[in-house]
């Protein structure tokens, strides 16, 4: 592929990119949440009661951002620390109720985003993008071999949720 359709390429990405969040951020905003949050609320709607360091690891963040996440979450009441039965030190991560209904109108958010992303998409056309980015994604993440690898968790968690 020549630069200059590389460059488009990565132009196209960035804005894409861009875009996807300034409307994920205005649709948040909304809801009381930063875009950041919506993560940590699918991973909880998902298996509530995770620790600290399961979803750091899950989300593919550091524990220090992960605390500050989940202690503003918890000051908006979206979240509730409690102690685990077995071992005080650890302590578990729940929804509350406000924060199981915020989680489900985050999911409408976006696939209300979604459907505004691909609406001019046949299903064809969504599933040869999907492909594509798939194998770009895999040939990038072929080269990263590092633990610090963010791909490399990312992969692990992938394989593991199928």
């Amino acid at each position: 592929m020549d630069e200059k359709n590389l460059e488009n390429i990565y132009l196209l990405f960035s804005r894409v990119i861009k875009l996807r969040l300034c409307k994920m951020r205005d649709m948040f905003e909304d809801l009381g949440i930063y875009p950041g949050q919506h993560g940590l609320l699918f991973a909880l709607e998902k298996e509530e009661g995770q620790s600290q360091k399961e979803l750091a690891q899950k989300l593919n963040i550091k524990p220090a951002t992960i605390t500050v996440t989940i202690n503003r979450m918890k000051k908006s009441g979206l979240v509730e620390r409690k102690q685990d039965k077995n071992d005080q030190r650890v302590s578990r991560v729940y929804l509350t109720n406000q924060g199981k209904a915020v989680c489900k109108k985050v999911r409408k958010a976006m696939k209300t985003i979604d459907e505004q992303c691909f609406e001019n998409f046949s299903k064809e056309q969504q599933n040869i993008l999907i492909e594509l980015l798939s194998q770009m994604e895999e040939n990038l993440a072929s080269s990263c071999n590092t633990e610090e690898c963010f791909f490399n968790n990312y992969k692990k968690n992938k394989i593991s949720e199928e």
